[in-house]
């Protein structure tokens, strides 16, 4: 039934668009927790929220039996005969594996169509992009089979896509972050379990951290992958400083959480900046000889903390910055070439719909 219901989809509904929106996300404390085996040993905790930028997917069926994918902020295009498996190497592995997914447990019958996508960040640059990217990609698959998926079902999709088909190290925050969306207090579990804790904040604290939270683009990129497996090597060695340095951070959540709660917002800075010290300790190459500049120039300049976003090592940073303190940090890093990204935090995760 299915692979006749899929193969109508592509021949016959080929006017329609099918699109699809993910959330990028701030992690704003217990970073690196959620990474395998720390995880499954200790369980890790992480607070993040969903700003407004976005991973972007849309497919439109075709008719010829040809397979199209368009990284759009890449300039990268890639054309297939429709067959059951895509190869996954070079750029483009991650919407492949989507559709080599679809095909392999969901019984889509190869057909033609054009699947274009579009990040609203630069690749490495710490918000979780290709995490985000994977959901809106699974997200628009499953808009366009009809597949009867929840929330924890289609994170943890993208998560296995990402971490078990294609072997990418890392965490597993950013899927169910871009999933669930707005503000969650994330704990993780041995045998790959996620309690997802969405928390009611006053609309004033979101305002007000919103306004106080500066977030910079450095202009750098990071391997990802190369720091988590150091981290992952570290735990698994049993390297005492770098597990620590772990077990503070993963505390630092739940403080963090009850901060924002109870809107205790200038508690965030000294949070973070203890924060940063941890980090540093959880594998090399997390900071940079230009982000110890940065950091101690926002710090001069009237910022109380700060953090790298994702794993480290490059890409976007962010202050806390109490009162009027966000306009000296970013005239002051100027000199080091910081772009300031406004964002606003979001309460929508995974956003589907078709169009005919």
């Amino acid at each position: 039934m299915h692979f006749v219901f899929f193969s109508y989809l592509c021949k016959k509904n080929n006017s329609m668009i099918i699109r699809s929106k993910a959330p990028l996300r701030l992690g704003l404390a217990g970073g690196g927790t959620d990474v395998s085996p720390f995880s499954d040993l200790f369980g890790g905790a992480i607070l993040n929220a969903t700003i407004n930028r976005y991973a972007h997917a849309s497919i439109v069926p075709r008719d010829d039996n040809k397979i199209i994918v368009r990284l759009e902020d890449q300039n990268f295009v890639f054309e297939h005969d429709a067959v059951r498996e895509l190869p996954t190497d070079g750029k483009g592995a991650l919407q492949k594996a989507v559709y080599n997914c679809m095909v392999r447990d969901f019984g889509f019958k190869p057909c033609g169509f054009e699947l274009s996508t579009y990040i609203d960040a630069p690749p490495g640059s710490g918000l979780g992009t290709s995490s985000t990217l994977t959901v809106a990609v699974v997200g628009a698959f499953a808009e366009w089979l009809k597949l009867p998926l929840g929330e924890y079902d289609l994170a943890h999709l993208a998560y296995n896509i990402e971490r078990k088909d294609l072997q990418m190290a890392g965490g597993k925050q950013d899927q169910y972050a871009a999933t669930f969306g707005g503000f969650n207090f994330m704990e993780f579990f041995a045998d790959d379990k996620v309690i997802i804790n969405p928390l009611r904040i006053q609309a004033k604290y979101v305002d007000e951290l919103a306004n106080n939270l500066v977030l910079f683009y450095t202009q750098t990129s990071h391997d990802s992958g190369e720091i988590i497996k150091q981290q992952q090597k570290n735990v698994s060695s049993k390297n005492e400083k770098s597990i620590n340095a772990m077990h503070r951070i993963k505390i630092q959540a739940t403080t963090m959480k009850e901060a924002i709660l109870q809107g205790n917002l200038d508690e965030i800075g000294r949070i973070l900046n203890e924060g940063w010290d941890y980090k540093k300790c959880m594998a090399d190459n997390i900071s940079t000889d230009l982000f110890e500049q940065i950091y101690q120039t926002a710090l001069q300049a009237g910022a109380t903390g700060g953090k790298i976003s994702g794993a480290g090592g490059g890409g976007f940073i962010f202050f806390y910055c109490p009162e009027n303190a966000r306009y000296r940090v970013i005239e002051a890093l100027k000199k080091h070439q910081c772009l300031v990204h406004p964002f606003q935090f979001t309460k929508q995760g995974l956003c589907t719909w078709t169009i005919r």
